[in-house]
């Protein structure tokens, strides 16, 4: 996951070009006198100022730790068997530093890594490679980290920090001009291309090979227009076959809306006024609209002076939801609607029924980053993600909300095949603390819900199945691969397939689950020859696809 941008996203010398319109980039740091010096400032500045907590910093322990990567290796052991309708790739992202940090370190910060399993004809291949990134070469170039992470910004040795990343750009001992990203967020195809991403960075191209292997094509700048950040949560439209997407920056305009041609053509920019340099890590699409999240978590300077970290969220500013229509050519027709105060880092679906446009989300009351950051510790927050209906009538202008679940759910995924419009079931994670998924729960959301009472999350009312993946066990983010390609096939005749790590064995497997049944047994299990670090996104690439790709 990402925050704004600390450099933007521009691109102001020549890459190489690698196609048409994707670019391999070429930055050009300096390792000189003006490098060595900014480097003993940076190390006077960690001993003096950084407070070296006892214990060491927790995403950078157990299965958070990072990773090599891993040439593809075929013929994995498979317990069970893995259904024709998995011929394809699927693809996790996440976190994994190359180098060790200078000092803090937040979940966020590390190198954008994918884990491929390439399945075809009931057998398995799996790689795991980097995302070839501008900031990832110029730290291999340096053999050390260079750019300034979320995990730093944080009190006075925040501001520090962020003296030495400008003190680095000024005198070009790092190249900011194509990027300052990790790509280690989301996954999605378009066009031809399956693209990584950061919500502070243009999409990088990231080809499959035959043998499942992954390669770095470069980064796509859509022939010059995109001159901002690219969220990681862009909406392709599966009937146009067209890609939603928005930006957001510290700089105004803080929101910038484009919608991108299902041959891959950019169209103009709509800048979108909202609150402040917000994070609006998601937003969603119906038929006819583009739904925007003005949720008041601020990127917030001033905050490290208080010894708080750069992001604050505001609980005395209320939620406000801009509902734009999807092909508008400015912010002149969006109405804005106001919730309690709350936020969301992601979305289910939204479509139209009558008056009213409706956005199923995981919601929080409040959210703070610093739990995702320091030190080791014993006990965590309880993380309050909930599922929710909000309505937005477009005639009178009202809005409501109302929960469907208790907590803690996330990482939504639904039959894309419905994206933008009506559909019945969605797939979330169960969160235990420290940001570990304890199971898959899928919900009916045209049930009632049934939770009063209860004290935990379990079939009944809306609730409609429930995975646990047993003791020390935990996942990922669980994709769901319909069984036929048929027009007619029932929304949730299909499979679920994600990664799953055991802490007692120190041993990662993909599992393979019904997604109609949702029984506790995996289908097929697919045993992996290396460990898999806790990650965020993941994605499937459909045989079609591959060979589609451009």
């Amino acid at each position: 996951m990402g925050v704004l941008s600390v450099a933007g996203a521009h691109c102001d010398t020549n890459p190489d070009q690698a196609g048409s319109d994707v670019f391999i980039p070429n930055p050009t740091p300096k390792n000189g006198l003006a490098s060595h010096i900014i480097d003993a400032l940076e190390k006077l500045y960690v001993w003096a100022f950084y407070p070296h907590p006892k214990e060491p910093l927790h995403y950078l322990q157990g299965n958070y730790a990072p990773v090599q990567e891993h040439e593809p290796v075929s013929d994995l052991v498979i317990e069970g068997s893995l259904p024709s309708c998995l011929n394809g790739e699927f693809v996790r992202i996440g976190p994994n530093p190359k180098f060790n940090p200078v000092a803090g370190y937040h979940w966020f910060d590390g190198d954008g890594m994918i884990h491929a399993l390439r399945i075809k004809d009931g057998k398995a291949t799996y790689a795991a490679r980097f995302v070839q990134t501008s900031r990832l070469k110029q730290e291999e170039y340096f053999g050390a980290s260079k750019f300034l992470k979320i995990g730093d910004m944080k009190g006075v040795f925040g501001f520090l920090m962020g003296q030495i990343f400008t003190f680095r750009n000024k005198f070009k001992v790092i190249d900011l001009s194509q990027g300052s990203g990790t790509g280690n967020t989301a996954m999605v195809y378009h066009n031809g291309k399956l693209m990584a991403l950061h919500e502070g960075d243009k999409p990088y191209a990231i080809r499959v090979l035959e043998d499942g292997d992954l390669q770095t094509l470069g980064f796509l700048d859509y022939e010059k227009r995109l001159t901002h950040p690219f969220t990681a949560h862009p909406k392709v439209d599966p009937v146009t076959g067209e890609l939603f997407t928005f930006g957001y920056q510290f700089e105004s305009p803080n929101c910038i809306y484009r919608v991108i041609s299902k041959e891959g053509i950019m169209q103009e920019a709509v800048p979108i006024t909202v609150s402040g340099p917000i994070m609006m890590h998601d937003f969603a699409i119906t038929e006819h609209y583009a739904i925007f999240l003005d949720m008041p978590l601020y990127l917030l300077p001033k905050e490290m002076v208080k010894g708080k970290l750069i992001l604050k969220f505001d609980e005395k500013k209320p939620a406000r939801i801009g509902i734009l229509p999807r092909y508008a050519k400015n912010e002149s027709t969006i109405k804005w609607f106001e919730l309690p105060t709350c936020y969301a880092f992601h979305n289910v679906n939204a479509w139209e029924e009558d008056d009213e446009v409706i956005l199923y989300t995981c919601r929080l009351p409040e959210v703070d980053l610093e739990m995702a950051a320091g030190p080791v510790r014993k006990n965590f927050k309880p993380f309050q993600n909930e599922l929710y209906e909000m309505r937005f009538n477009m005639k009178t202008g009202n809005a409501s909300q109302r929960q469907l679940s208790l907590s803690a759910v996330d990482f939504p995924r639904i039959n894309e095949k419905l994206t933008g419009r009506k559909q019945q079931y969605a797939y979330c994670t169960m969160l235990s603390d420290s940001t570990k998924v304890k199971g898959l729960v899928k919900f009916d959301l045209w049930a009632k819900p049934a939770f009063e009472g209860k004290s935990k999350i379990e079939v009944g009312g809306n609730v409609k199945g429930v995975i646990d993946f047993g003791s020390g066990r935990f996942g990922s983010e669980a994709i769901f691969i319909p069984r036929s390609a048929s027009e007619d096939e029932v929304e949730d005749d299909g499979y679920l397939i994600c990664f799953v790590h055991d802490e007692g064995t120190g041993k990662s497997e993909v599992c393979v689950y019904d997604a109609r049944t949702m029984a506790p047994e995996p289908v097929a299990v697919v045993k992996l020859p290396c460990r898999v670090p806790y990650g965020f996104h993941a994605f499937f690439v459909t045989e079609e696809q591959l060979q589609s790709q451009r």
